[in-house]
């Protein structure tokens, strides 16, 4: 049978020619790898400008037109901010106590309620199971703003107002974390992982403790950071009076509510309040990244 001698090498260019075309030359690499610098610039520049701000001196912040760069850095406004605290009817550690308390108890709480609903609508044998995720999905359509008046509402019928429940209660169920948690539950744990559990005796709450929540540990992590990093600044409007409940955030904003006098003190404070979300995102940025890219979302 007659083969053509000339039908490799062709074909071997034709692939070399399509791998080029859709390949950047070194110039190509260079150019995109400015851009993705310029814009990871720009996504940081509020929080540059915040920790800039807050070292300004008073003349400074009162000069216009206001200059970006800081002239004569000074710490005096974090120093201030001591004396603004002592002034208060309440210990400033118990605001401290709230963030961290509400924080940190909403947080697990909401971890617990999203990967729960997560594995019963992923493995279970539960009725109607695709209706309900169906109705998840639709409820993501709703912002907080949305939400307001019907959680008041709840709120007021349930008698919670002026209490840490008011905190708590909205926190622990969302659309979102459900949502991520059971995309990346369907891609990372077998059906036949939990039969062999089951076979081995397992019952349902040991295999979702000691099996599904280990193996879906960067997705919680990643709903660590999110609900973390809303409840630390969170402030509750119109259901929150007694000072002892109210967390540090909002009283910061109260604090540095003094004009522009006060927005280098108002910036130090922003500056030290973002100070717990980044070191959470430091230490879970690898998982962020391991549950966006598995759950099929992009960023």
């Amino acid at each position: 049978m007659f083969k053509n001698k000339s039908f490799g090498p062709q074909k071997n260019n034709k692939l070399k020619s399509q791998y080029r075309r859709y390949t950047r030359s070194k110039f190509g690499n260079f150019a995109f790898f400015v851009f993705l610098t310029l814009m990871g610039l720009f996504s940081v520049l509020p929080l540059i400008y915040c920790v800039i701000t807050s070292l300004k001196p008073l003349e400074e912040l009162l000069v216009f037109p206001p200059k970006f760069w800081v002239e004569r850095p000074t710490f005096k406004n974090y120093e201030v901010l001591p004396s603004l605290l002592s002034s208060l009817r309440v210990p400033v550690s118990r605001y401290i106590f709230n963030s961290v308390f509400v924080a940190l108890i909403s947080t697990i709480l909401h971890i617990l309620a999203a990967s729960g609903a997560a594995f019963t609508f992923s493995k279970s044998n539960l009725k109607h199971k695709k209706l309900l995720f169906a109705i998840v999905q639709f409820a993501l359509l709703y912002n907080s703003y949305t939400l307001a008046i019907p959680q008041y509402l709840i709120f007021s019928k349930t008698n919670i107002i002026d209490s840490y429940w008011v905190y708590i209660l909205p926190a622990i169920p969302s659309a979102m974390g459900c949502f991520l948690m059971k995309q990346y539950v369907d891609m990372s744990i077998p059906d036949a992982l939990l039969e062999a559990a089951k076979i081995d005796g397992a019952g349902i709450i040991r295999i979702f403790i000691q099996i599904v929540m280990p193996l879906i540990k960067p997705a919680w992590l990643t709903l660590f950071l999110f609900s973390f990093r809303d409840m630390w600044s969170i402030i509750p409007g119109g259901t929150i009076f007694s000072e002892e409940l109210k967390t540090l955030p909002q009283v910061m904003s109260s604090l540095t509510a003094g004009g522009i006098a006060r927005s280098g003190s108002a910036m130090a404070a922003t500056v030290i309040l973002m100070i717990p979300p980044i070191v959470v995102f430091w230490c879970t940025q690898s998982n962020v990244m391991e549950t966006m890219s598995s759950s099929g979302i992009k960023g």
